[in-house]
């Protein structure tokens, strides 16, 4: 009965439209009292343990990464370097914001992020171009939640915390799939732009041009390598590879690009902040649930339902999909991680899966969740971005999402995807 309480208190307060980090806090604190069993400071306890962790100090510093990043000039001279690669091909805007974005998310983390550092520019640039509105914002918005695919990946740093995997491995497994999935939003991309005749500039594409766009943007595209290199190459851990990513971003913003100005630090360290404190809230609350969740035992009751189904390793995974793409519509991607991570890794290992592998199939999952309505956070950014509806992007996102979905299939049942990096750089 604890456990409807919990789960009832929690789904009635996400329709009241009470912030997910609230609501995960209040079901818990009501589990509790209606138990009466369990201390009232358990929650208490959770919310302090839970961020009592030295790899989740990578959160914060990437975050701030991000921010420092987007506003020191790093955003455009990507933009050109795609550009120069794409630009005069058919869609070859598009395409190229959906390279900008694999760049950038190289550096954010953040899918919500990499919506709005790219889509400021971007939307308004391709509507220039003659693409239409919502299919520009459509763009956007799924290449947006390349952001917690391509490492490094917030989202990666909390699965590895919950699920106890490297983060370095996770990391580098998401190399492949992150690339994947953002080929299959540029095949759709290409598809539509030749249907509506959307041609790309008539500047040609010229080696010297390209290198020109490559050296100019040499201190951006530094960064992947540097985050990366540095983690696999044991130089750093993951937590060290953010706080480098912020000095280096500092360096590169203030001294070489000088794009951002003293001044604008204080707005750039609030914001950061801002957005730090509800993700840890969110990582407390989503922790004191998960470990009640654990003490009623909800774990082993739903291996055991999902067993009773079927023992086939494939039917098992689908279902697994199934319900990471339902949850991953109504709730906060962190919050779920922490939450389904102790329920649905222990299936997963069970039926041959492995760890690092799922935890690259959840955030794959979960990355879709960011364009799927009602809990779709991309496309409230590049709703706000772009002035149109939610209802209207959300149309125009469909064929992104089943594009994301198909390669979500190929990366679930090609293991090699994810794993094959890390069998070389081993």
């Amino acid at each position: 009965m604890t456990a409807t309480v919990l789960f009832g208190s929690f789904a009635l307060l996400l329709l009241l439209s009470v912030p997910i980090g609230i609501s995960l806090g209040v079901a818990t604190l009501l589990a509790i009292m209606y138990s009466g069993k369990i201390p009232l400071d358990f929650l208490a306890q959770g919310l302090v343990t839970s961020i009592d962790s030295f790899p989740l100090m990578a959160v914060p510093f990437f975050i701030l990464a991000g921010e420092i990043m987007a506003k020191g000039g790093l955003t455009e001279r990507l933009f050109r370097v795609a550009n120069t690669i794409v630009g005069n091909k058919t869609g070859g805007f598009a395409i190229a914001t959906i390279i900008t974005c694999m760049f950038f998310a190289a550096i954010s983390g953040s899918g919500p992020a990499t919506v709005a550092a790219i889509g400021g520019m971007m939307i308004p640039a391709m509507v220039r171009q003659g693409y239409d509105k919502k299919f520009a914002t459509a763009v956007v918005c799924a290449a947006g939640s390349l952001g917690v695919i391509i490492p490094p990946s917030i989202p990666m740093v909390i699965y590895g915390v919950v699920g106890s995997v490297s983060i370095g491995n996770l990391f580098i497994a998401g190399v492949i799939p992150g690339i994947l999935v953002a080929v299959g939003l540029m095949i759709y991309a290409y598809l539509y732009s030749k249907k509506m005749g959307y041609k790309g500039t008539e500047e040609k594409s010229t080696l010297s041009g390209f290198l020109k766009s490559v050296w100019d943007a040499k201190w951006a595209l530094l960064v992947p390598v540097i985050i990366l290199g540095g983690i696999y190459g044991g130089v750093f851990t993951p937590t060290e590879a953010a706080v480098i990513a912020v000095v280096y971003g500092l360096v590169a913003s203030l001294l070489l690009y000088r794009e951002l100005k003293i001044v604008e630090l204080p707005k750039i360290f609030a914001d950061s902040a801002l957005t730090t404190a509800t993700v840890l809230i969110i990582i407390g609350t989503a922790t004191a649930f998960g470990r009640l969740l654990t003490i009623e035992q909800i774990p082993q009751m739903v291996t055991d339902v999902m067993l009773s189904i079927s023992e086939n390793p494939i039917i098992i995974i689908l279902l697994i999909t199934l319900l990471l793409l339902i949850v991953g519509c109504f709730m906060d991607t962190l919050a779920a991680i922490i939450i389904l991570t102790p329920i649905l890794l222990p299936i997963a290992m069970n039926i041959g899966i492995d760890p690092i592998h799922f935890g690259i199939i959840m955030v794959v999952n979960l990355a879709i969740g960011f364009i799927t309505p009602p809990l779709g956070v991309n496309l409230f950014v590049g709703s706000g971005i772009s002035g149109l509806s939610i209802e209207a992007i959300s149309r125009a996102i469909i064929p992104f999402f089943v594009a994301m979905l198909t390669t979500l299939i190929i990366i679930i049942f090609v293991p090699q995807l994810s794993l094959y990096l890390i069998s070389v750089l081993r």
